[in-house]
């Protein structure tokens, strides 16, 4: 049997999180379990902005194991994690880098050494071992790597963050915005919040708050004068009618357009293009972006190009760096947590970057940070601490405050 966390004594820190996404949910989870108290809010309906809307992918790390080391090793990681927290979530297929060409064959030494730096397990094929696994792959396959990723449900799986931190006391709050942040003495001290729900205005007071906006951490911590150096990186997915493989197919090749393919229950969703924007909420669909896909996700899987279209859709990454480049793909997807005490403004902390994969890494190093700053001595639980399923959260509703 699991062990509860402790009720949160009404004495104890409370914290304010903006943001209902996975990386909000993880962290009201991981905060929960040390004993604070915990508010979160989210503008829309939780999970709708990035979490919602990937291709549900559970990384291994493989696909960074070449250029972005750290990003690797915090996905296997989380990866092992993951699957012992959130059990019955994932479906354990594995994934397969795939060399179609010469140079794909070129990139294959460097990737194999990569992944064994990184500690993810590999298994070499043949051709004919891959063409077996997945029959309907390309048969010009030159050579494929078996690793252990994985396809997650995007909305469910971060439900049993939200379902577990509102089982220990958080107060979970959609369709209600922050629309400014209220700065006293060179602190932040709470939120004005918008509740579009009740059509009220209010102010939620906290001793800490908590930037988890993701690809918006930047509008919101305009907000309190700070700067967070995120870039907005949208891209492209493509969903087709039919299951047209088992495991998760990647190309062997440095991160690049429509070069990974994720069955999902009865589809398969190729992804993803990538570009830069301002404003993560101006986001469109490409035409020859959704076109590339098809292009792309076809030379992996010749199915693909007369597959039925189901749906396309974008969603913008949160890229920790500067706007320097025009893709984004040259940014790496690793996670930090900004305690803006260091540019003059306490009581505000901002996480963002990463992946749905490292999400409850992500809240584990923020709440790390949050107890520092609230002389709190607690580490996390979240390691080894069984969620509740994502059922669970729908059986207890929040109300409104009043």
């Amino acid at each position: 049997m699991t062990p509860s966390a402790p009720r949160p004594a009404r004495d104890a820190p409370h914290v304010l999180i903006i943001g209902g996404g996975g990386t909000g949910g993880a962290l009201a989870h991981d905060l929960t379990l040390r004993g604070l108290l915990v508010t979160l809010v989210e503008r829309g309906e939780f999970t709708s902005g990035t979490t919602g809307r990937h291709h549900g992918l559970l990384h291994s790390g493989a696909r960074y194991a070449v250029g972005d080391h750290d990003s690797a090793v915090e996905c296997i990681e989380e990866n092992a994690i993951l699957r012992r927290i959130c059990p019955g979530s994932f479906e354990e297929n594995d994934g397969l880098f795939v060399a179609l060409t010469d140079e794909d064959m070129a990139y294959y030494d460097d990737f194999v050494r990569g992944c064994k730096e990184c500690g993810i397990p590999i298994q070499e094929l043949t051709t004919d071992e891959a063409l077996r696994a997945e029959p309907r792959l390309n048969p010009a396959t030159k050579g494929a790597v078996r690793v252990p990723d994985g396809t997650m449900d995007a909305m469910r799986m971060p439900l049993r963050f939200f379902a577990t931190a509102k089982h220990h006391g958080a107060h979970l709050y959609n369709f209600m915005e922050v629309v400014g942040l209220l700065v006293h003495a060179g602190a932040v001290t709470g939120a004005a919040v918008r509740d579009h729900v009740t059509g009220t205005e209010g102010e939620i007071s906290a001793d800490v708050v908590v930037n988890a906006t993701g690809p918006w951490s930047e509008k919101i911590a305009r907000m309190a004068g700070v700067d967070v150096p995120i870039v907005p990186s949208p891209g492209v997915m493509l969903a087709v009618r039919g299951r047209l493989c088992n495991m998760v197919l990647n190309r062997m090749h440095g991160s690049g357009d429509g070069d990974i393919i994720v069955p999902q229950r009865a589809l398969s969703v190729v992804g993803t293009s990538s570009w830069t924007v301002e404003d993560p909420d101006d986001l469109d669909v490409p035409e020859d972006h959704v076109r590339r896909m098809w292009e792309e996700g076809a030379k992996l899987i010749p199915a693909v190009s007369h597959a039925e279209f189901r749906a396309a859709w974008s969603a913008a990454r949160p890229l920790i760096g500067s706007r320097a480049g025009d893709s984004g793909r040259e940014l790496s997807r690793t996670f930090k947590t900004i305690d803006h005490a260091d540019d003059g403004m306490e009581g505000f902390v901002t996480i963002t970057g990463g992946k749905a994969t490292t999400l409850r890494g992500m809240a584990e190093l923020c709440g790390n940070v949050i107890c520092v700053k609230l002389g709190i001595d607690r580490p996390s639980r979240t390691r080894t601490f069984v969620t509740l399923p994502h059922t669970a959260f729908y059986t207890d509703r929040d109300r409104r405050p009043a």
